[in-house]
């Protein structure tokens, strides 16, 4: 796709494909505006992280709360995951054409929306809906580092990208202790009240501090090519996050794998006859895109092991024999570690990308991810010993996410960089939502008995730990395929 710059000091100038910018243009606004990019753009990825895991302490208690069964009430979850999947390469492709400060406001925006209509109600349907609506908010992601590739100067670039890409596991991490103290202590809603005061905050500095890229993309929005995108995307994240309930190989379920199959095989041939395609797949099928991407989804895989088998494990109760016996606030603050790890790696992953190359980073970080479940699978006996899992576990996804942002950017031109980075954040969704999938069967079916029902046992969650260091080690075996490192591509900065 053919890139186009344009000056951006009135807004007339914005929309245009205009002249190109002087190579002092991207970062050219003044420094204090230039040092607070970074941090309030990383408190914006934070905030949507904090979004998607707020329910995750009353995860259980949601049939009762919301009066319906637990089939339905899965929905709440999985609206979030299925609108946020689709938000992230539609919002990045918007931002391209229009302007990507002005779409994190409007993925803000909407999650605002969400958790207000989500505060004021106990039913099931607005529920859903106001959980749909806070799934956009993810597409601030993506929008946010490109924004960081047009405005910082290179030797700020590779820190700055890799802060953003782990602001989604820091505040997914550092929420769910939040989470759950409200949750015990209040009415649930506050939940959603305090999502809506976090991401109103970060729409003021994003309005405030945030300057508006002058790149622009060339061409119109494919309507048509979202719209199959995001048929392709319902069908396939609904059959793997309902599979489960409703029987792996029930017709339900392996009618929407099939129906996935077909409308993605119609919108890639769509895709590649169109002027302006919604995600450029020659672009996407270049080997460095393709493989990042590839190694997205195991390290999504492996990072959504550790959120849903920790925290059962330190709050089943000591008579099973393998519970922790810890409080619903304990086991949050146990598993907030992950999340500190996770930001304080992030310019450590950004060194060794400036000294070695984005590649060698992200095998870094998959080689301590795969060692952490590892010897994981030994370390369930005592508090200590799950909290220093979680800080490895922190450590590995916090180097292997900040790489990605750099291998991308690398290989992608500056008019392409939002929705190459919403395409690599849904591969992500993609990993998250397949684990959710994956380990919900894996400790449904391991169980052992407790007062008359059935919780999962010891062996069940070794076996998801197991799991995830062999999607760690697969994600290991893609990365070792990809180019050595281009001196001359931005992703080395």
């Amino acid at each position: 796709m053919t890139q186009a710059h344009a000056r951006a000091p009135r807004p007339a100038a914005e929309k245009g494909p205009g002249n190109p910018l002087p190579a002092e243009a991207p970062g050219s606004g003044a420094a204090g505006i230039r040092r607070g990019v970074v941090p309030v753009l990383a408190f914006a990825g934070i905030s949507v992280a904090v979004m998607q895991s707020l329910l995750v302490p009353v995860v259980a208690r949601l049939p009762a709360l919301l009066g319906t069964t637990t089939s339905d009430a899965a929905w709440v979850i999985t609206a979030t995951l299925l609108c946020g999947a689709v938000a992230t390469p539609v919002m990045g492709r918007l931002g391209d054409l229009y302007g990507k400060r002005r779409f994190i406001l409007v993925s803000l925006g909407l999650m605002v929306l969400g958790s207000l209509v989500c505060g004021f109600t106990s039913s099931l349907v607005p529920m859903v809906a106001g959980r749909a609506l806070q799934g956009f908010g993810m597409g601030a992601i993506p929008l946010g580092i490109s924004i960081l590739r047009d405005e910082l100067p290179p030797d700020r670039l590779g820190s700055a990208m890799a802060y953003m890409s782990s602001s989604l596991g820091v505040g997914g991490a550092l929420g769910m202790p939040l989470a759950a103290f409200t949750a015990q202590h209040t009415d649930w809603h506050a939940l959603f009240f305090g999502s809506a005061g976090l991401g109103a905050l970060a729409m003021l500095l994003v309005a405030v501090l945030v300057p508006e890229s002058a790149l622009r993309a060339r061409g119109g929005f494919d309507v048509l090519g979202a719209l199959g995108l995001s048929a392709g995307l319902v069908a396939l994240l609904t059959a793997i996050s309902k599979g489960g309930d409703w029987g792996w190989s029930s017709g339900t379920t392996l009618g929407l794998f099939a129906a996935a199959l077909l409308v993605f095989l119609l919108w890639g041939w769509m895709e590649l006859r169109i002027a302006d395609p919604l995600v450029d797949l020659r672009t996407s099928a270049r080997r460095q895109v393709l493989l990042t991407n590839l190694a997205s989804i195991t390290v999504g895989l492996a990072f959504y092991v550790c959120v849903l088998v920790l925290p059962q494990l330190l709050q089943l109760p000591r008579s099973t024999g393998y519970g922790l016996g810890q409080s619903m606030v304990v086991a949050g603050m146990c598993v907030a570690p992950m999340g500190v790890s996770m930001m304080l790696v992030s310019s450590l992953s950004a060194r060794i990308s400036a000294a070695r190359g984005p590649k060698v980073s992200l095998m870094s970080g998959l080689v301590i991810l795969a060692v952490a479940y590892l010897s994981g699978t030994a370390l369930m006996g005592a508090v200590w010993q799950v909290v220093l899992t979680t800080v490895l576990i922190g450590v590995g996804i916090g180097i292997a996410y900040s790489a990605m942002p750099a291998l991308i950017i690398g290989a992608v031109p500056p008019s392409e960089s939002g929705a190459a980075n919403g395409l690599n954040t849904l591969m992500r969704s993609i990993g998250t939502s397949g684990s959710s999938a994956v380990i919900g069967v894996v400790l449904a079916r391991m169980t052992s008995p407790l007062g008359g029902t059935a919780v999962p046992d010891l062996d069940g969650f070794r076996t998801s730990f197991l799991f995830a260091a062999g999607a760690a080690l697969t994600g290991l075996l893609i990365a070792a395929f990809l180019p050595g490192r281009n001196r001359g591509s931005v992703a080395a900065c």
